[in-house]
């Protein structure tokens, strides 16, 4: 809480679109006292620089907590005010309950919430140039799997159409060796012509030959498949699934460009050794959660504040004689996704991790649920690492269950049945 709040001067809110801004400051009574609309290009900042310059750095709000005019903001030293854009929309209606919207209406809300409400919110902290580096990164690697995801959706539905008995070969179509079979084998006339000898190669090649599973690939390849797809389609569907495996490959060797230039990144953090020796986490979801935890120690000033921007905290509710608690949903998506794969990936790797997975799960959560607090308690002791910039120590966390007679601790001892 801010209790200098009242005192401040101004307060300034911009409501911001792909071509122009608009930007709206009132005094600490309400009073607008700049109202303009600027492009947004070099000259229109400079219009913004000129226009706010006699009100000095003063507080400001804006619906959004990324992109580029965000990065301006920040670059000209504003302390910057991120608001959800569901609660923007509950102010917009309180200030303005006739239902009306324009982006002069949006600004004024925000500039009036600030005013009223800001001394309990959150500034936008601004991270170093490695971390920000490493989270625009890996954003961005994640954008690019999702598209690869998709590709592969769309393979598996073509080759469904004309070719089943590709998707009957392998099962994990995300690895790039199914999508050298479907090019090397693009029909099931052009898999019964190359014959045996050119299956076994490409086995051999790929590092696919597993006794365990190869004779029945084999066998399945020299039956063929009886049911076989009219001309037309065959023909179409084929050029579809040969298409987008050429896409997928570029795409492939991007997602591998983005992991080099991530893992470069990473290892030169000076907190890397932090995030680089916790269980389950190593080279891809390390640097994930170094960048969803940033390198400002301030932007989590403890563990709770933290346990909810990463959703594994419930929402409390109650009303009356009505007391519950659901998931959270609003929290930081990114860091929320690398948390659960992060706990999961610990169980293989830690049996502590293991033993509380099973304890939660023995009491009847769910695994997402088990994960979520499987997730919390690893974001506690990763606040604290974080916080006294020490690294993970698996003795020393043992040790402290068994000081605590934690149940997690009774469990491991207990007798294996």
């Amino acid at each position: 809480m801010k209790t200098n709040w009242t005192e401040q001067p101004y307060f300034a809110a911009l409501d911001w679109a792909k071509d122009h801004h608009d930007v709206i400051v009132v005094d600490r009574l309400g009073a607008i006292v700049v109202d303009f609309r600027f492009a947004h290009t070099a000259d229109g900042w400079r219009d913004f620089d000129q226009r706010m310059q006699p009100l000095g750095k003063c507080p400001l709000a804006i619906e959004t907590s990324s992109g580029l005019a965000v990065d301006q903001l920040l670059q000209r030293a504003y302390p910057l005010y991120p608001v959800n854009p569901k609660a923007a929309k509950r102010y917009r209606e309180r200030k303005v309950p006739s239902g009306t919207k324009t982006d002069r209406h949006d600004a004024w809300s925000l500039a009036e919430a600030l005013r009223t409400d800001g001394q309990a919110w959150r500034a936008l902290r601004a991270q170093d140039e490695a971390t920000s580096t490493l989270r625009l990164l890996c954003g961005d690697e994640i954008a690019l799997i999702e598209q690869r995801t998709a590709l592969v959706n769309q393979l598996q539905a073509a080759l469904a159409d004309y070719y089943p008995l590709a998707l009957e070969s392998f099962e994990d179509w995300t690895q790039p060796f199914a999508w050298a079979w479907v090019k090397l084998f693009p029909t099931p006339t052009a898999l019964r012509a190359a014959g045996k000898r050119q299956w076994e190669k490409f086995l051999h090649c790929h590092k696919l030959w597993r006794p365990q599973t190869a004779p029945q690939r084999l066998a399945s390849w020299a039956q063929g498949q009886a049911l076989n797809a009219s001309p037309a389609v065959l023909t179409a569907k084929s050029l579809l699934a040969q298409s987008l495996v050429r896409v997928l490959e570029t795409l492939q060797q991007q997602i591998e460009e983005y992991r080099r230039r991530i893992t470069e990144v990473f290892a030169a953090h000076p907190d890397h050794d932090i995030f680089g020796s916790l269980p389950g986490a190593k080279q891809t979801l390390g640097p994930r959660l170094l960048s969803g935890l940033g390198s400002a120690r301030e932007r989590f000033p403890d563990t709770q504040s933290l346990l909810c921007q990463a959703g594994v905290s419930p929402v409390s509710y109650e009303s009356g004689q009505i007391r519950k608690a659901h998931v959270r949903w609003a929290c930081d998506q990114f860091l929320r996704h690398t948390v659960h794969l992060w706990a999961n990936a610990t169980r293989k790797k830690c049996a502590w991790a293991q033993a509380y997975y099973q304890t939660k799960r023995a009491q009847g959560h769910s695994h997402a649920s088990a994960l979520r607090c499987l997730g919390k308690r690893w974001l506690k002791l990763l606040w604290r690492l974080w916080q006294d910039r020490v690294c993970y120590n698996e003795q020393i966390h043992l040790k402290s269950l068994e000081c605590h007679g934690s149940f997690v601790w009774q469990k491991l001892q207990a007798p294996v049945t």
